[in-house]
């Protein structure tokens, strides 16, 4: 095969310069006077070798898995040549990282650090939830968890059996029909793990979830080779709950400082309706209050019931 038809390495640097390359459009980039006649929507090579004044023929070399070792500086031209964001910036640094030489042992199991527990109580009846690395549940509220799991059991505090919210929102027909944007949400959701899955290599678990979601869900697959990445803290969700019907939130995500793979996702009802809807969710659970981890005085766990 010839260096000119070479593919590259998938789900690496070359592959996601030709990505963003493909979505970029002559316009967009300021370079519309450079031809009429194009085969393809997006930038040429030379077209962004020009723009981050690199020659062509490294640039190839690029996309092609060829060059090594991009200088800090060449890579955040190539950035700025491509219009990418911060979170894409950073995803382009990742990759251009050198791979890991040793195979990656196992990943250690995620826990909730325990200031972030203490947010979590202190945050009372609001619905919120700890989110881990790889987007898994490691804590919520009660209204968090009745929010979007009232279906599966409040205690998370087992890794081996914690639910993932990626399976759970492609896999599970119950979460997957409760988003009322369900492709807005799925597709932030494979940005970040995108995202993640650059920045942690060795992470065998997120492989893992990565590769089961690929072989379980068309929709998934195809998100997933588009090579978007992308962060979100903040937005707005809608749900068609199963116990209280449409409602719309909005949520803000917190960085953790003590462990930075870590968010707490906060929602707040973002209309009346939605505000009543919240409050009868409450006195649900109120009614049915979930089974509670708490530890004793040795550190033993044990499960009371949420307190009336």
């Amino acid at each position: 095969m010839s260096n000119l038809t070479r593919r590259p390495e998938p789900g690496g640097l070359g592959e996601y310069l030709t990505s963003r390359r493909a979505a970029l459009t002559p316009i967009q980039a300021g370079i519309e006077s450079w031809g009429k006649r194009r085969r393809v929507p997006g930038l040429r090579r030379e077209e962004v070798a020009h723009l981050a004044g690199v020659s062509v023929a490294y640039y190839v070399r690029l996309e092609q898995g060829q060059a090594h070792n991009a200088s800090t500086e060449v890579l955040l031209a190539l950035a700025r040549a491509l219009h990418l964001s911060e979170t894409e910036t950073e995803h382009l640094l990742d990759l251009a990282k050198p791979s890991p030489t040793r195979p990656a042992p196992r990943t250690r199991p995620e826990h909730p650090h325990p200031r972030a527990l203490a947010m979590l109580d202190a945050i009372g009846d609001q619905a919120a939830v700890l989110l881990g690395r790889r987007n898994d549940p490691l804590a919520w509220t009660p209204a968090g968890h009745a929010l979007l799991a009232p279906h599966l059991p409040f205690d998370v505090s087992d890794a081996r059996t914690r639910p993932s919210m990626p399976r759970l929102l492609f896999l599970d027909p119950q979460v997957r029909g409760a988003y009322m944007d369900w492709l807005s949400e799925a597709r932030a959701y494979v940005a970040h793990l995108r995202r993640i899955s650059v920045k942690y290599p060795d992470d065998t678990r997120l492989a893992e979830l990565v590769g089961e979601l690929c072989m379980k869900d068309t929709d998934f697959a195809e998100m997933w080779a588009t090579g978007r990445v992308g962060g979100c803290t903040s937005g707005i969700k809608r749900f068609q709950h199963p116990l209280v019907g449409p409602l719309t939130v909005e949520f803000q995500l917190w960085l953790q400082a003590d462990s930075p793979d870590h968010r707490l996702e906060v929602y707040t009802p973002a209309d009346q309706s939605s505000s009543d809807a919240l409050a009868l969710l409450n006195n649900i659970i109120q009614q049915t209050p979930p089974v509670l981890p708490d530890r004793d005085a040795d550190g033993e766990r044990r499960t009371v019931r949420a307190r009336q």
